[in-house]
């Protein structure tokens, strides 16, 4: 493990660091974005610990590049390591002092394409959990007006255009419009799962 040991608060904006020398003696810096990489340049090789958080994998490869080793540490596993009132040096010592500990709950630093996969993953997910509730939302305007579904997407898919077409029951003009405009969003919602589906 190396001798410089540097536990960072980051942020989107400001960052907050904490050191220590051999000596003991204590190294705050507060640094705004554009400042940070060439400060962390400027360090001997140094063991970084990071919060993972948004950001986190960003700067541990940037980190990386310049020969320093970064960990990124469990958010929860820090909280236990703040003393006093929470701000961000608070934080940023928090880091330092998590990050020397033997059994640390660390996360994995993602590379680029980890990344990319991650994101398209829940990209995927997000579409998915919108299909959901607009299938749920239309078996519950249908159940207003008397007319239930199976539970299911397919289901919905395959009975909302037989009710549309279906000139006696009970829908009105305005509602059969919405309902139509509600079909064409689940098929834009399919299209766009099978789409990622196909990345995947």
């Amino acid at each position: 493990m190396n001798s410089n040991v540097v536990g960072l608060d980051i942020a989107k904006n400001v960052f907050h660091l904490y050191s220590q020398s051999a000596g003991g003696n204590v190294v705050k810096k507060k640094l705004k974005r554009s400042e940070l990489l060439a400060f962390i340049a400027n360090l001997p090789a140094s063991l970084i610990g990071i919060e993972a958080c948004g950001g986190s994998h960003y700067w541990a490869g940037e980190f990386t590049k310049l020969g320093h080793e970064v960990i990124l540490l469990n958010a929860r596993f820090v909280k236990a390591f703040v003393v006093g009132n929470k701000n961000d040096f608070n934080d940023a010592e928090a880091i330092f002092t998590a990050v020397t500990r033997p059994n640390k709950r660390t996360v994995a630093v993602k590379n680029q394409t980890q990344q990319d996969i991650q994101m398209l993953h829940r990209l995927r997910q997000q579409r998915v959990a919108e299909r959901t509730g607009l299938v749920n939302q239309i078996r519950g305007f249908l159940s207003e007006r008397g007319i239930t579904l199976p539970q299911g997407v397919n289901q919905v898919r395959r009975h909302l255009p037989l009710i549309l077409e279906d000139a006696e029951n009970t829908l009105s003009a305005l509602s059969r419009q919405l309902f139509a405009e509600q079909y064409e969003q689940l098929k834009l919602l399919d299209d766009a799962i099978k789409a990622q589906d196909c990345r995947i």
